[in-house]
């Protein structure tokens, strides 16, 4: 009668508090450059060192900027943050894959890859997307810069253990639709609060049939319905993905290995807290319209009247009612650990290929990793976007956040891949609409927004 949920968790626990948290054991510790330096100073003042440092691994991407990398840093705050990360890396004897790395990228984009996130395992890393590794079949979450030191320090972290919730999205989708797409209409349906206290298996036939990189997508996505996190039971997509990744079991420990994963499920009779079921026809190409992940709607709609909502719908310029098809395009993004892997290049290039990239729109389009870019010209796909005006940026996190160069300017409107379209998220006055990469293709070809279907 156990959940996956409870399978692993009950697996990890060290002891618990009476009357008080679990304390958890941790398999795999991510750290990047934004949330971990005064976990490290921590350790420093309490004259400790890390605990597993084996089990760590150390990579910037937020700060790094997407063009020049072999060159240092031009912004002093970026610089320093990348700089102490490697400091700190080599001082406590941890893994570290820097700038320029062939190893190197956004670290959630880095860790599947890699076979470092692996079926079973409990990991976490000081950054809330963290719930993406979820998609291997693991319990991934994002942990507070003490609750990092705590991990550093013990290989622990003391949590309470969260609810239970399965989400179910049965039936097949359609012609250009996504995982962004199941993902934004999913946060449109629960909120960005829905979720909230609960850790999210995703189950059904939409989610069987998804690519490693769509449940990656979704999982990703978890966190901006509120979820602690989400994630996916390990099978044979799983394990074919896994197959001879650098990291991962090899020879007769893989066969072990797999076996021991081919359990990973939940229990026929399994209890969840909550149970949610969708049908894939009610889902179409989507776009959000306000500053929340949940504020979206199908792309062949209007801009629903709401509650609430006047404040957002006056930051990005619009207003109750509104058609959003059709609408100026200033900016268009791809990457991010949302959508910056093959799949989405390859999403892109699809609607791409043949066409012009639209005179008056700036487009970045950034890989998730080193492994990402060459995979792009392994296959060729630097050629069709080339050829149709497309750049291909260095890796890391870019334009999903304004902490590196890729900022997009005051009242600008970006058509972007990433998670978050908070006021301010890609830079002071900048508006975000968040999309899929064949949303985004579209718009970057067309001018506008355009229904991605009308140029499959």
């Amino acid at each position: 009668m156990n959940t996956l949920f409870d399978k692993i968790w009950d697996r990890h626990v060290v002891q618990v508090v009476p009357e008080g948290p679990t304390q958890l054991y941790i398999d795999r510790l991510y750290c990047h450059e934004v949330t971990s330096p005064q976990a490290f100073d921590g350790l420093r003042a309490r004259g400790l060192r890390c605990f597993r440092p084996e089990r760590i691994y150390c990579m910037p991407d937020h700060n790094t900027p997407t063009h020049d990398q072999d060159k240092p840093i031009a912004d002093p705050v970026s610089k320093k943050q990348v700089d102490t990360l490697a400091r700190n890396a080599q001082e406590f004897g941890l893994t570290h894959y820097g700038m320029m790395s062939p190893d190197n990228g956004i670290i959630h984009v880095v860790g599947p890859e890699k076979g470092l996130s692996l079926p079973g395992m409990t990991i976490v890393c000081g950054d809330s997307h963290t719930s993406t590794h979820g998609a291997m079949g693991t319990v991934a979450f994002g942990i507070g810069t003490s609750e990092v030191e705590m991990v550093l320090a013990s290989q622990c972290i003391l949590q309470q253990k969260p609810k239970s919730m399965r989400i179910s999205i049965n039936g097949q989708l359609g012609r250009g639709v996504t995982a962004k797409d199941v993902a934004l209409f999913l946060m449109s349906r629960l909120t960005t609060s829905g979720a909230t206290g609960y850790f999210v298996e995703y189950a059904g036939d939409v989610v069987r049939s998804m690519s490693m990189e769509g449940r990656l997508t979704l999982c990703n996505l978890s966190i901006e319905m509120g979820a602690r996190g989400g994630f996916i039971a390990p099978d044979e997509v799983t394990f074919a993905y896994l197959k001879d990744k650098p990291f991962a079991p090899k020879g007769k420990a893989w066969d072990k290995a797999v076996s021991y994963w081919k359990t990973l499920k939940s229990d026929a009779d399994a209890v969840f807290d909550k149970e949610l079921i969708f049908n894939a026809k009610d889902i179409e190409p989507r776009i959000t319209y306000g500053t929340n992940p949940g504020m979206g709607i199908s792309i062949t709609e209007c801009i629903p009247e709401r509650v609430g909502e006047d404040k957002s719908l006056s930051y990005m310029g619009f207003r109750a009612g509104q058609k959003l098809l059709g609408t100026k395009v200033d900016y268009v993004f791809l990457g991010a650990c949302t959508n910056g892997r093959i799949e989405d290049f390859r999403a892109f290039a699809q609607i791409v290929r043949g066409r012009q990239k639209a005179a008056d729109v700036v487009a970045w389009l950034v890989p998730g990793s080193w492994a990402v870019d060459r995979q792009i010209r392994e296959e060729g796909l630097h050629q069709i976007l080339e050829a149709a005006g497309f750049e291909i940026r260095q890796p890391g996190c870019s334009a999903c956040l304004a902490m590196n160069d890729d900022k997009v300017p005051v009242g600008k409107i970006c058509v972007s891949t990433s998670n978050r379209n908070f006021e301010g998220r890609q830079g002071p006055g900048a508006r975000t609409i968040l999309a899929s990469p064949l949303v985004a293709a579209a718009a970057a070809v067309t001018g506008v927004i355009t229904d991605p279907r009308e140029l499959l």
